[in-house]
C-alpha cells in the first residue's frame, strides 16, 4: 500500500506539474483545479498516517479554493496557483519518492539482505563457486555458510527494528512540508482567539448581570425590609416595648439571611476553600456536599493560576451536574493529574451514558470556558455508558499554599 501510495504521489505531482506548463497554451486552467484536488485528497491520507505513525495530527492547510466546475476564464486555476498550501502540497509531492523512498528502502533492503543470508546462502553456496560474498564474510564452507545465516538474521531483526523508528522519521519529515503555511496557522490562532475573547467578555457580562440580580433579589430585598423593620421599632420603642422588641428579633433574623445570601453569592463566584485549600479540596468538598457517590483521586503537586483554578472548578462542578441531572448515575470518579504542562481532570460517572454537547447538557459551556485559557474537553459516552469527560487546560503550577492530608 505504500509502494502505491508513493506512485499515486508522484503520478499526481507530475499531473500538476504538466498541468502548470500546459496554462500558457489553455489546457492548464482546466486540468490544474483536478489535479490539485487529486494532489491535497493524497496529502490529506499523508497527514492522517503521519499522525497514526507519530501520534502527534498535522494542521491541515484550508481547503482549496477550487469550484467544482472550474469555467473557461481560469479563475480557478489561478486560485489554486495562489494558494500557499498547494505550492507546499507540490514541494512535498516531488520531495516525497526522494526521501520517503531512501528512508523506507532503509529497512527494507536490510529485511531483503538479510532473507538472502538466511535462507539462501546455506543452500546455494557450493553452487555459487569460489569468490561467494556475502557481505563481508567470504562463503566457501559450512561453517562461513553458518556464518552468513547469523549474520543474515541479524540484518533481518536490524531492519525490522529500524522499521518503526524510520517510520517515525519520516512523518517529522514530511510535516514541515505537510503541516498548514505559518501565516494560515496564526491566522487561525487570531481567529479563536478573538472567539475565545468574544465567549469570554459574553460570560463575564452573563455573570455580572446574575450577581446584580441575586444581589437585587435576595441581600438587597432583605436590607430593605430590615431598615422598614428598624423604622417601625423604633416608633414603638416608647409606646409599645414589647412591639419593638418583637420587631428587633425579625432584624435579627433578617440580617442573619441576608448575611447567608451574601455568603451564597460569594461561594457561587469565587469559594472560600478553592481559595484556601486549593482545587483538589474544593473538587473533595464538591463530593461532600454531592448525593452522588463520588470518589477524588489524585494530588496535584501545586496551584494553578486562580483563573485556572476557577475554571477547573467550576467545569468539574457542571460536570457532576451533569452526571447527577441526565446521566442518572449512582457513582462517579474523579480524576486529578498534571503533567507534561497540562492539568488533567477526568470524570467518569456509571450512567446510561449518550451525552451530546449539541442537544443541551452543559457540555458545550464546559467547552466555552476551557476555551479561555485553550483547554481541551474530550466525551467518551456511548449509549448505555459509562461516560468520561476529560478536560485539559496548558498551565504551570506553583506551590501550594496549603495542602491535604
Amino acid at each position: 500500500m505504500a509502494s502505491l501510495h508513493a506512485i499515486a504521489v508522484s503520478a499526481a505531482g507530475s499531473l500538476v506539474v504538466l498541468a502548470v506548463l500546459l496554462l500558457p497554451v489553455g489546457a492548464g486552467f482546466r486540468l490544474l483545479p483536478p489535479a490539485a484536488r487529486l494532489l491535497r485528497r493524497l496529502s490529506d491520507r499523508s497527514r492522517a498516517r503521519a499522525a497514526a505513525w507519530t501520534g502527534t495530527a498535522i494542521v491541515p492547510p484550508d481547503p482549496l479554493p477550487v469550484p467544482p466546475k472550474p469555467g473557461p476564464t481560469g479563475r480557478a486555476a489561478r486560485a489554486v496557483l495562489a494558494d500557499e498550501g498547494f505550492w507546499r502540497d507540490l514541494a512535498w509531492a516531488w520531495l516525497e519518492p526522494v526521501t520517503g523512498g531512501l528512508l523506507v528502502a532503509v529497512p527494507l533492503a536490510l529485511v531483503e539482505y538479510g532473507a538472502f543470508g538466511a535462507l539462501v546462502q546455506p543452500f546455494v553456496w557450493r553452487r555459487l563457486g569460489g569468490g561467494n560474498w556475502y557481505a563481508f564474510v567470504p562463503v566457501h564452507s559450512t561453517a562461513t555458510a553458518g556464518a552468513a545465516l547469523l549474520l543474515g538474521l541479524a540484518f533481518a531483526a536490524a531492519g525490522l527494528l529500524a522499521a518503526p523508528a524510520v517510520l517515525r522519521l519520516h512523518a517529522r519529515l514530511g510535516r514541515r512540508l505537510l503541516a498548514a503555511p505559518r501565516s494560515t496557522r496564526l491566522t487561525r490562532r487570531i481567529e479563536q482567539l478573538t472567539d475565545s475573547r468574544g465567549r469570554a467578555h459574553d460570560a463575564l457580562a452573563a455573570e455580572l448581570r446574575r450577581i446584580e440580580r441575586d444581589l437585587h433579589d435576595g441581600p438587597q430585598a432583605r436590607l430593605v425590609a430590615l431598615g422598614m423593620t428598624l423604622d417601625r421599632a423604633g416608633r414603638l420603642l416608647e409606646a409599645d416595648p414589647p412591639a419593638a422588641r418583637a420587631l428587633l428579633r425579625d432584624v435579627r433574623s433578617t440580617a442573619e439571611r441576608a448575611l447567608q445570601d451574601l455568603r451564597d453569592l460569594v461561594h457561587g463566584i469565587h469559594p472560600p476553600v478553592l481559595a484556601d485549600r486549593g482545587l483538589g479540596d474544593a473538587v473533595r468538598s464538591l463530593a461532600l456536599d454531592s448525593f452522588l457517590d463520588i470518589r477524588v483521586e489524585g494530588v496535584l503537586p501545586g496551584r494553578p493560576p486562580a483563573p485556572v483554578e476557577s475554571a477547573a472548578y467550576f467545569a468539574v462542578s457542571e460536570a457532576l451536574a451533569n452526571a447527577a441531572k441526565h446521566a442518572r448515575a449512582s457513582e462517579v470518579c474523579v480524576s486529578l493529574a498534571y503533567g507534561e504542562g497540562l492539568l488533567r481532570i477526568a470524570v467518569a460517572d456509571d450512567g446510561r451514558g449518550g451525552a451530546d454537547p449539541s442537544r443541551g447538557t452543559g457540555l458545550a459551556g464546559l467547552q466555552r470556558r476551557l476555551d479561555t485559557f485553550d483547554g481541551t474537553l474530550a466525551l467518551h459516552s456511548p449509549p448505555g455508558g459509562p461516560t468520561t469527560v476529560t478536560l485539559e487546560i496548558p498551565c504551570a503550577l506553583s506551590s501550594p499554599k496549603t495542602s491535604s492530608s
